[in-house]
């Protein structure tokens, strides 16, 4: 249908909106440079689990059907592989010329031809003393075995000549005494790669053989892994699948220059793979080394403006976490405010606070070095019970979070692990803490991201804190559910997939239907595939309903195509943070209007085979605060992209005269300021205070001068 878009592709067009970031002359320099490292690194796990799931699908069911597009598992890869052969000039294009114009600051990106006669020596030295030692060429054809050649790692091949016929020798780049980047002068500035000077002197690996091509090459390897059956040695297997990923069967091969035919042939018979899946480069394989450049030059116009996260306004630092939330609902919005001095600081006082008798929380994404776990372990060792529902099967955080349930575990946690065939996605905290007598107090916390401090600065999310009892017992029931790896059928306030969320949402959406034009249906969300929620959706505009969308990433639904979806907009946002944040809002302005924060994109992996948690925000507020935010992000008119009703994506277009607005920038400026209005306003109060306190004391003593001459 005209309407639907095939969700690889719609992934795809994602990425070139990444891959323009690298291209606007209006970001600094060495943040472009990010950017084409950024698109790269979704481009390998793009591969690495939906090419690697839409591979497996064409060997168990190939006949089988797209629902949005019609494809099967087949044409959806040849679809992808077309897109990416016409992304990849854009991608070329883009580093190289970003690279020339680093050369005013001192960057210089070395190829051996280009280097100086004494650097070319020092390089052949290098590699002999440095390099040489630590590595080993293998020669490989049918009378030898093919080496293993792991996921995402270098290798130079080299097409290996001889009266026997042909062979290939590899040689594996990486090593334990390896500096991807080999510095030229002093600051480091002026490098060659190490893959590059492998490459160079790769003839030395093979004395007497005649060496006609060599490149580097590099493999992605199918990453989809998935264990449903869980038990007591559930982790045991995790880690033993964690291992095994890396030796599934390879969905691409990349390489660099041209490559003798029959010895390319080879490389791919010896891998499974089929010529299609070979795709050339002509810049490095590996960006990753970019964000090292971002280190060698301090330099203001090549980097963002620098940014902190502020404390957030709404809390006060003289009064508990805890208590500041029985008063009143909080709402806290990364990476603008600071989730140390809130989130942690609140875990943190609640693995001391003596009355504090339990803390029960869902774990998705762990920082390496995680404040979350220290607190829960700490809360732990103080007597308290304390609750962690753990998801193993977090893809690419399954080994980080596997060490971190032994961590919690040896420290007296109680550690779970969900349900048995759905991932437990939610972002959910519930604090007990003894009040009066037999009467108990709750906090709980709901958000749209990790309990992650290195993404919290780097991804825009959003936390509600509240003392609401219906809120907390709903979590009761969550964390209940989890433990007995079944589900929240029913709730009084909170959003629960896979059973209670998304009736819900479609029963709110039927509401705003049922009021025709006067009708508003609004969310922000990662990805849109789910297709009940897209029929209602279009359902919606059919009937008049005014339908916008903030969709950062895959958006099945295409905006603007009469008939269907006329009266919808969809705008996606790509900036120097990522969007991360879910917001859900059904009515206009005014106490009938429903807005919700939550875990859940309008996926279904998440309204209904993901635990997913979504709650109302009912503060009046606060939900102005929202809606507020929401009305920024379409005015956005720097880093929006709108959708047109072809499915293709043009930024957003500036009136005359209209001031620029960067909605990321403007959420920061807006941290800055409301901390700043607190800090005065609490200057006010402390003036008036002792303006009080001072004519207090004049007035008693005006009262003791009077009685004293009374007395006389």
């Amino acid at each position: 249908m005209d309407h639907l878009e095939n969700r690889e592709l719609s992934w795809l067009k994602f990425n070139k909106r990444v891959l323009e970031e690298a291209s606007d002359v209006n970001n600094p320099l060495l943040e472009r440079l990010s950017f084409s490292a950024i698109y790269q690194s979704n481009m390998d796990e793009f591969f690495m689990v939906r090419v690697g799931s839409l591979t497996d699908e064409e060997k168990e069911n190939g006949k089988k059907k797209d629902g949005k597009s019609g494809m099967t598992p087949s044409q959806q890869l040849d679809a992808i592989f077309t897109a990416v052969r016409r992304l990849q000039p854009m991608a070329e294009e883009t580093y190289k010329k970003n690279m020339e114009e680093l050369a005013p600051y001192g960057f210089e990106h070395v190829s051996f031809e280009t280097a100086t006669a004494e650097e070319q020596a020092f390089l052949e030295l290098y590699f002999k003393r440095e390099i040489k030692p630590f590595i080993t060429g293998i020669v490989v054809n049918d009378a030898l075995p093919f080496p293993f050649l792991k996921n995402k790692e270098l290798y130079a091949a080299v097409h290996i000549v001889s009266k026997k016929g042909t062979s290939v020798g590899i040689i594996p780049i990486t090593h334990d005494h390896a500096d991807r980047i080999i510095p030229l002068d002093r600051d480091g500035k002026r490098f060659i790669l190490h893959e590059e000077v492998v490459l160079q002197f790769a003839h030395l690996m093979f004395k007497g053989c005649k060496i006609q091509d060599r490149a580097i090459i590099r493999v992605t390897r199918n990453a989809d892994i998935m264990v449903n059956n869980k038990g007591a040695d559930f982790r045991d297997r995790m880690e033993e699948l964690v291992l095994k990923r890396t030796k599934l069967a390879a969905v691409r091969l990349e390489i660099t220059n041209e490559f003798n035919r029959e010895a390319l042939d080879y490389i791919c018979k010896k891998l499974k793979i089929k010529n299609v899946r070979v795709f050339n480069s002509h810049i490095p394989l590996d960006l990753s080394y970019l964000f090292r450049l971002q280190e060698l030059d301090d330099t203001p116009s090549l980097h963002y403006e620098k940014r902190m996260p502020r404390k957030s306004a709404m809390l006060a630092e003289n009064r508990s976490v805890f208590s500041q939330v029985k008063t009143k609902d909080i709402l806290l919005s990364y990476p603008f405010e600071s989730m140390t001095t809130s989130f942690i600081r609140l875990l943190e006082e609640s693995a001391a606070d003596p009355k504090v008798t339990s803390i029960k929380i869902t774990l998705y994404r762990l920082a390496r070095n995680s404040k979350v776990i220290s607190a829960l372990c700490t809360a732990a060792e103080n007597g308290k019970e304390v609750l962690v529902m753990i998801e193993l099967r977090a893809r690419f955080d399954e080994a980080n979070n596997i060490e971190w349930s032994k961590v919690l575990q040896k420290a007296g946690v109680t550690v779970i692990y969900g349900p048995k065939e759905f991932k437990a996605h939610s972002k959910l905290l519930l604090i007990e803490r003894k009040s009066t007598g037999e009467r108990y107090d709750h906090v709980t916390q709901i958000g749209t991201g990790n309990y992650n401090e290195k993404t919290a600065a780097l991804y825009t999310d959003l936390m509600l804190l509240t003392s609401d009892p219906a809120v907390a017992r709903d979590a009761e029931q969550v964390f209940d559910c989890l433990k007995k790896g079944t589900f929240v059928e029913k709730t009084e306030k909170l959003l629960v997939s896979p059973y209670a969320l998304r009736p819900q949402v479609l029963a709110m959406m039927d509401e705003q239907i049922a009021l025709g034009e006067k009708g508003y249906i609004a969310a922000k969300v990662n990805s849109l595939n789910d297709s009940a929620i897209i029929e209602k959706l279009v359902e919606a505009s059919q009937a008049g309903v005014k339908v916008e969308l903030v969709v950062r990433g895959i958006c099945c639904l295409i905006a603007g195509v009469e008939g269907y979806t006329e009266n919808i907009t969809v705008r996606s946002i790509v900036g120097r943070f990522l969007e991360h944040s879910r917001i859900f809002i059904f009515g206009r302005d005014g106490r009938e209007q429903k807005i919700y924060i939550g875990s859940a994109d309008y996926m279904s992996r998440n309204t209904i085979r993901r635990v997913e948690v979504a709650a109302p925000v009912e503060d009046e507020r606060l939900k102005k605060r929202i809606r507020e935010m929401f009305r920024i992000l379409m005015a956005d008119n720097v880093k929006a992209r709108v959708m047109l009703g072809d499915g293709t994506y043009v930024r957003a277009e500036r009136a005359e005269g209209e001031k620029t607005l960067n909605s990321q920038e403007y959420f920061y400026n807006e941290a800055y300021r409301r901390l700043e209005a607190r800090s005065a306003k609490q200057e006010r109060m402390k003036e008036v205070r002792e303006k009080k306190k001072t004519a207090k004391k004049t007035v008693k003593k005006s009262t003791k001068s009077k009685k004293t001459i009374e007395k006389s």
